[in-house]
């Protein structure tokens, strides 16, 4: 297996283990592959929750304008809920486990298509 594959598979287990959904696996690789060489990065590959000009990074980069969302309220909203969702106890959020929460969450699976 690929570093890569090994990296799905954690998420996925993330996904199931902390959030207790069951991810879907090709939608979870589509936006694995969208993050790019950040998830190899330790420190990228995680989101800092508590850090809110992350938080907008998250809302302008990947909400506005990976998923083409307009801009309001509802976004940091879901961001919240993802963020609570996942729990304060997780120190580890991976960010692409939060980028497929949000996708979801929107409905928004065609952007990966």
């Amino acid at each position: 297996m690929s570093k890569r594959d090994d990296l799905i598979a954690k998420y996925a287990a993330d996904i199931k283990d902390k959030l207790g959904l069951s991810p879907d696996a090709a939608l979870l690789t589509k936006v694995v592959i969208g993050c790019g060489p950040s998830i190899y990065n330790a420190d990228a590959e995680t989101v800092a929750a508590s850090d809110p000009e992350e938080l907008e990074r998250i809302k302008q980069n990947y909400l506005i304008k990976k998923l083409g969302l307009k801009d309001g309220p509802e976004l940091m909203e879901a961001i919240n809920a993802v963020v609570q969702k996942y729990g304060s106890a997780n120190r580890n959020k991976y960010r692409a486990v939060v980028y497929y929460m949000l996708c979801t969450h929107f409905g928004r699976q065609s952007a990966y298509a």
